[in-house]
């Protein structure tokens, strides 16, 4: 999808907000912990590129989902390493051995793949990936752990590491966080041969949970300034939001009481109305659902009346405002403001999705 350059909708990003919230966080875990920045999803909808240049001498190395993020990352010439969190089937191997890519392997029938074909894995890194609880992708025994490890160096592969994902870490109630954590360490003290990283921390984990951390931490959303509970638990520290959303109006008019506005006519004026026009909608990533909610216009908030469009949103001002004027959708505005955490519960998801998304149509700069 191309971006629209030539309308005023535009993400703008900070990264020096990016940096110092990994730098808040760091602040609160142990030391000689390595750090991985995770851009997956397009960096959560802030640019996958523009971050991992941005960060790439204040971290150790990137996660991403998948082969196609990890090439992307290499394609910009970024050389640090790059671990993907997803599975890639055995066919990519030679590939990710070409690029440097360090490869998750989740179960013995990838290894009993490998063996058929015939690979060679020298000059791959590897992290395998334990099922502590989440009923994903992992082992979920220390005898499969051992006998992955053993099979994946058998055919020449660096198991460089080890990890475990938390269901619950960002929640109140931590009891199967605690379930899953003594399994995760149970395992890794008592396997055979143990890799050279072990890690299970996210974003949630390392916040809340700063205690529990092995000797490498995953920090996703927390990056970007987001709180990985939405407003489930309070941040022990202040993070900022990297990612402000911000259009224009091109369009106002006074409507007199009894006009409908919108596809499906969902909304209908009472009185005399200003309605103001946006060039943003659901092909941006402004889904329907926020029908009701609202934008910020001149420090104002003003709720968005009429169905959500494919390209273009209709609001409610409280007088005549300008072409040009301009809105926010996310970010601060004339000391009003909406967060990515307050879409998301206007939505009924999580600020994660909110971010994620927003489409390529939609523009970032970066500051």
């Amino acid at each position: 999808m191309i971006s629209s350059l030539h309308r005023p909708t535009l993400a703008k990003v900070d990264l020096s907000a990016i940096s110092e919230n990994i730098e808040q966080v760091v602040s609160h875990i142990p030391k000689k912990v390595q750090t991985f920045a995770v851009v997956k999803a397009n960096a959560y909808g802030h640019g996958a590129v523009a971050v991992a240049k941005h960060l790439s001498k204040q971290v150790d190395g990137f996660c991403v989902s998948n082969l196609d993020e990890a090439l992307e990352l290499r394609q910009a010439g970024l050389e640090q390493p790059i671990l993907i969190l997803g599975v890639v089937l055995p066919d990519e191997v030679p590939l990710a051995i070409q690029e440097n890519i360090t490869l998750t392997v989740a179960s013995l029938e990838w290894l009993e793949i490998a063996k058929k074909q015939g690979l060679d894995l020298t000059g791959l890194t590897c992290h395998i990936k334990i099922d502590s609880g989440m009923g994903r992708i992992g082992v979920r025994s220390q005898g499969d752990a051992d006998s992955l490890i053993a099979g994946l160096k058998s055919l020449g592969a660096d198991v460089e590491g080890i990890f475990t994902h938390f269901a619950t870490a960002d929640e109140a109630d931590d009891s199967k966080f605690k379930r899953q954590l003594a399994f995760f360490t149970d395992l890794v003290n008592n396997l055979v041969d143990r890799p050279r990283l072990v890690h299970a921390s996210n974003s949630a984990t390392s916040i809340w949970h700063a205690e529990t951390v092995f000797n490498a931490v995953r920090l996703g959303v927390v990056i970007y300034g987001l709180n990985p509970s939405g407003s489930a638990l309070d941040l022990p520290y202040n993070i900022r939001p990297a990612l402000s959303l911000e259009t224009a109006l091109v369009h106002v008019k006074t409507l007199p009481a009894g006009q409908d506005v919108g596809y499906g006519a969902t909304y209908t004026t009472t009185a005399d109305e200003v309605i103001g026009t946006i060039p943003i909608g659901y092909a941006d990533g402004w889904t329907r659902d926020l029908q009701g909610f609202h934008v910020v216009v001149d420090g104002q908030l003003c709720p968005i009346v009429g169905r959500v469009s494919m390209d273009q949103i209709t609001v409610r001002l409280p007088k005549v405002y300008p072409l040009g004027t301009p809105v926010t959708l996310m970010g601060e505005n004339g000391g009003a403001s909406i967060t990515a955490t307050e879409v998301a519960e206007k939505r009924g998801t999580i600020n994660y999705e909110v971010l994620c998304l927003l489409s390529d149509r939609v523009p970032r700069s970066y500051d």
